[in-house]
């Protein structure tokens, strides 16, 4: 028996759900997730998730020793198919003391904060520490004790897969991914956000176990945020007939008239050529079957072809923000009747439409973008989140008022797409390199290929900020290789760039909308240059403010909540909406961000800052104030929110300043039933008073016309009496994927939330699942991630529970405790998988 490395192992929690690739899913419902039903079954094709069962362990960058022998006596590559490639490629390596864990997973989520002691403050305070652009993690060329990861699964095959094509599937592995099996080095893949495969069908065993090996090299990173490590994405096994539809193989373009255009790949991995026949059915969103058109073609020995189809829909249901309706194809190969293969893909049919005039027009009808930036980070959880959490965070940006999506600044997980396209929001897709070399298309193409098929990405972007490239002469060549592309695989969307210098330069001919960061001063100049080009705001706002503060605190690191804190480059939430919002040219405008995320601290970027302050809700997806105010003016239910708390013990006398978010006509606000007068309501702006602190309560009324239609309050909260949890939903699947949202805050007697409280939250639960990662938001917290208890902060806390594996339904019991107080209770229902 090997001897593995005996250092402790991080303690690192992993969630996900993964959708199996289904013939059509049912439309998203508000408050659920999606459902997937499959009327007709995939067979012969078998794509099985390989999330479960994995073991983990930290190797050591500057080590073999303690990379578990990686590269020692220059054996790597000297020859391949033994088990000296590294000592777990051994069937007989004991890795009972590596982690259990499942993906998607992230190993530096887990990892200590670590200050950077070696720093000097720079000039320009706004440059700060570097250790904070990417949250104090200790990973990276300064840890490589830290920086390298190992995954081991162990799994069998029958006799009956030594006949088929058998691949792997990565949908994201950070970073420099070396994928091992059976002691072949199979492949190496760099990006850490570009999914990649690997055919694995020569070196497999099917007499005895298959010893999967994956070792990710996280020491250096790609971007100026926090990027996690590790297989935080899925992975999956794909089996198939020799001749089959390769990944992503399926391309279908829909009209709104419903006439239907596929193209097919079919790749045959056999020794002979044969003679297919291509069936292609399209099911609505009910799963009815609506067209059918089918095709002949050969296929050469180890060859590949591609057929086009085409088809029309009957009576074509739109896919639109308000019912993004999604109709499936079902592509078959079949050969003299027998079903070789089968894929499917979904699709909406809409039309989009960008003017340099009137703005963005969704299916002939105008429609202000209205939309944020987001990196995919969860507290908790960092990186590897689960695909109910994706779904979970638009939801949220969703329902308030939200109508797009960008992809800052990488390949995005699919199932952000898939939420995205249920839940009816736009996206702007971005690649993460903006370069012509053949790493950079190999990427461009695999972002294009996989998601073009989306009904929602309307806008491929080249680029964020390229500074040193994109106003000059060498970035248009760059530029127009990547159009060149872009157009060859998806002529139907439009290209963009974020760019925030040099608009009507350098890279602008190759663009089709202009994408602005920020200079809003420059807009008009560019419009002048370019009359005809459509603009969008790529990047707007990076307001900052930190949940539940109202004061600025310059020594804890904290913003005031209210809309009055920007960086120098950029705009308050009220005052880039109100001139984006005035120009109908202008076709919308992205926020920096709809969720704080881990690093960039701005305004501080000094330690103990983590995370930063730009979000509309924090890291937990607790809203902030001014997720009301956007509320407010992107959607048309009304909205009435009153700010700050009104517990503000030791300032009675002291003025505050009271806000009032809302879409009204009028609001009037009381203190303890007396008048402070009305104030009317300006577009896109808020209504404020400055207010004398007493202990009581505060009540706005909110006015239609000369109606009272909305009631908004706050009180003075006393003593805590009650611990109270509360969950997003009340069911999961058994499946070991899904996740429930728990929110715990204290109570006092009256039924008042204490708005400044951070007690510490101990969280339990029984059945089946488990506490995968906690939050509060807080931007300075230093406490574990992967625990079972957080301090509230500001009132709040979150646990992310994770279901488990079940053959059976059992009941899952959530538990909360705080000294002082009873512990509070919370039943799910566990539905079996």
């Amino acid at each position: 028996m090997k001897n593995p490395d005996r250092r402790a192992v991080i303690s690192a929690a992993t969630a996900l759900t993964a959708l199996p690739l289904p013939v059509f899913a049912t439309q998203s419902k508000a408050g659920s997730r999606p459902v997937i039903q499959t009327p007709t079954q995939l067979a012969p094709r078998e794509r099985i998730l390989f999330d479960f069962d994995w073991r983990f362990a930290l190797g050591h960058a500057a080590d073999v020793n303690r990379d578990f022998g990686f590269g020692r006596d220059q054996k790597t590559y000297a020859k391949q198919g033994k088990d000296d490639v590294a000592e777990p490629a051994s069937a007989d390596f004991d890795a009972h003391l590596w982690q259990a864990v499942d993906l998607p997973h992230d190993w530096a989520v887990a990892l200590p904060f670590a200050r950077n002691d070696y720093f000097i403050p720079p000039e320009n305070p706004e440059d700060g520490d570097p250790g904070a652009g990417h949250g104090y993690k200790a990973i990276g060329r300064r840890f490589p004790e830290n920086s390298i990861g190992w995954y081991r699964k162990v799994f069998d095959l029958t006799a009956a897969d030594a006949d088929k094509t058998l691949t792997l599937e990565f949908d994201g592995v950070f970073r420099d991914a070396l994928v091992i099996l059976n002691g072949y080095i199979l492949t190496r893949h760099e990006s850490g956000y570009t999914p990649f495969n690997v055919d694995i069908t020569n070196y497999i065993n099917t007499n005895g176990p298959n010893i999967l090996l994956v070792r990710a090299d996280a020491s250096l990173g790609e971007g100026w945020f926090y990027e996690g490590a590790g297989i935080y994405r899925h992975v999956w096994l794909v089996k198939t007939h020799k001749v089959h539809i390769p990944q992503w193989g399926v391309c279908v373009r829909g009209e709104t008239s419903g006439a239907i255009a596929l193209e097919t790949a079919i790749k045959n991995a056999s020794g002979t050529a044969r003679t297919l026949d291509i069936v292609s059915q399209i099911y609505d969103g009910a799963g009815r079957t609506v067209a059918e058109v089918s095709s002949s073609l050969e296929v050469p020995a180890f060859g590949e072809r591609q057929v086009s189809q085409s088809s029309k829909v009957p009576d074509p249901k739109l896919w639109t923000l308000e019912d993004p309706h999604l109709y499936t194809a079902r592509c078959e190969v079949r050969e003299k009747g027998e079903c070789l293969d089968v894929y499917t893909a979904r699709f909406g049919l809409r039309d989009i439409r960008f003017d340099a005039r009137e703005g963005f027009f969704l299916n002939g009808q105008g429609l202000k973008i209205c939309g944020t930036n987001n990196h995919e980070d969860h507290a908790g959880l960092g990186t590897g989140l689960p695909d109910a959490l994706h779904f979970w965070r638009v939801k949220q940006l969703k329902d308030m008022g939200a109508n797009a999506w960008r992809c800052a600044h990488n390949m995005p997980s699919e199932a952000i797409l898939n939420a995205c396209d249920e839940l009816g929001v736009l996206v702007i897709d971005e690649t993460r390199l903006m370069t012509a070399t053949p790493e950079g298309l190999s990427q461009l193409e695999a972002l294009i290929r996989r998601d073009r098929n989306h009904p929602s990405v309307i806008l491929w972007s080249i680029g964020n900020e390229e500074t040193a490239q994109q106003g000059t002469e060498r970035g248009l060549k760059i530029a127009m290789d990547m159009r060149r592309l872009i157009k060859s695989l998806d002529p139907t969307r439009p290209i963009t760039a974020a760019m925030n210098h040099y608009q009507g330069q350098g890279i602008t001919p190759a663009l089709d909308v202009m994408g602005f960061n920020y200079h809003e001063s420059s807009i008009e100049p560019f419009r002048k240059l370019y009359p005809d080009m459509p603009i969008i705001g790529t990047e707007t706002a990076s307001a900052v403010s930190t949940r539940g503060e109202y004061v600025r605190d310059e020594v804890k690191g904290y913003v005031r909540a209210y809309d009055l804190d920007a960086p120098s480059y950029a705009l308050t939430a009220s005052a880039w909406w109100s001139l984006y919002n005035a120009k109908p040219y202008l076709s919308g405008g992205l926020v920096w961000t709809g969720f704080d995320y881990r690093g960039e601290p701005t305004p501080f970027n000094r330690w103990p800052e983590i995370s930063s302050h730009f979000g509309i809700l924090d890291t937990c997806g607790f809203p902030k104030d001014i997720y009301y105010y956007y509320k407010a003016w992107w959607q048309s239910a009304p909205v009435l929110h009153l700010l700050p708390h009104w517990t503000w013990s030791g300032r009675e006398g002291q003025p505050i300043d009271v806000w009032a978010y809302s879409n009204l006509d009028r609001v009037e606000l009381f203190l303890n039933k007396r008048s402070l007068g009305v104030q009317t309501v300006p577009k896109d702006g808020h209504v404020q008073w400055t207010v004398p602190y007493a202990p009581g309560e505060l009540v706005a009324y909110g006015f239609k016309g000369d109606k009272v239609v909305m009631k908004a309050s706050r009180r003075t909260a006393g003593p805590a009496t009650r611990l109270s949890i509360t969950s997003d939903r009340t069911e999961l699947r058994a499946d070991g994927q899904d996740v429930v949202l728990i929110r715990a805050e204290l109570f006092d007697q009256q039924g008042t939330p204490l708005p400044t409280a951070d007690n510490l939250i101990q969280f339990g639960v029984s059945g089946p699942a488990r506490i995968a990662g906690v939050g509060n938001g807080n931007p300075t917290s230093l406490e574990a991630d992967q625990a079972s208890s957080r301090h509230l902060f500001n009132g709040l806390a979150q646990a992310v529970v994770r279901a488990r594996r079940a053959a059976s339904p059992m009941p899952v019991i959530v538990t909360a405790y705080t000294d002082g107080l009873a512990t509070a209770r919370l039943t799910l229902t566990s539905h079996a998988d």
